[in-house]
């Protein structure tokens, strides 16, 4: 099986440096444009299955990379972003220092209250990929967000703490694996 993993397009949160989380905002035009450029990036493959955060911009990209309709791709709690609690829709530039250390270093900083932890991102995407394995699909599409693709990269490249945090991944930035008997091997990254 090849799974593809991309983060969304961008969103007008993303262009004003604010923490989305679960705020459920559409792509903007830019984010639209960069779905598009990333289905011709990727060409004609067929997807047997697509899988999306439930949140609005991942079905979007979803649906614009994949050429699935809306309602024919399934949505998954599993890999919505993560939650960040009073944090939600600050300003990046402007984080406590509490938020700023936890969201550049989550291998050494806590998550401050109110905010998911790595731990907690880590456990709901190994299930879903857990789960995702035991399909037999050829090609698999997930589109998810720039903070819970960590986790979701960590499973697939068996990373020691189950996450890779640096770098951070762009907008529509597509991770393609391979992925035979519970063994993942990244293949392309197509940016």
């Amino acid at each position: 099986m090849k799974i593809y993993v991309t983060r969304h397009g961008q969103t007008d949160y993303n262009k004003d440096r604010l923490m989305q989380g679960r705020s459920d905002i559409p792509l903007n035009g830019t984010g639209t444009a960069q779905a598009q450029a990333t289905k011709e990036k990727i060409g004609d493959v067929k997807f047997d299955a697509v899988y999306a955060s439930p949140l609005i911009r991942a079905v979007q990209t979803a649906s614009i990379i994949s050429g699935y309709a809306q309602e024919d791709i399934i949505k998954d709690d599993r890999i919505i972003e993560a939650d960040f609690g009073k944090y939600e829709k600050a300003n990046y530039m402007k984080l406590p220092l509490p938020m700023k250390l936890y969201w550049m270093y989550p291998e050494v900083f806590s998550a401050p209250k109110t905010v998911e932890s790595i731990k907690s991102m880590v456990k709901r995407t190994s299930e879903f990929l857990k789960e995702l394995e035991e399909k037999d699909y050829e090609n698999v599409l997930v589109v998810c967000h720039g903070g819970i693709i960590r986790p979701i990269r960590g499973y697939l490249e068996d990373a020691k703490r189950g996450f890779i945090w640096r770098p951070r991944p762009a907008n529509c930035e597509v991770f393609v694996y391979e992925s035979k008997d519970g063994k993942h091997r990244l293949v392309e990254d197509i940016k």
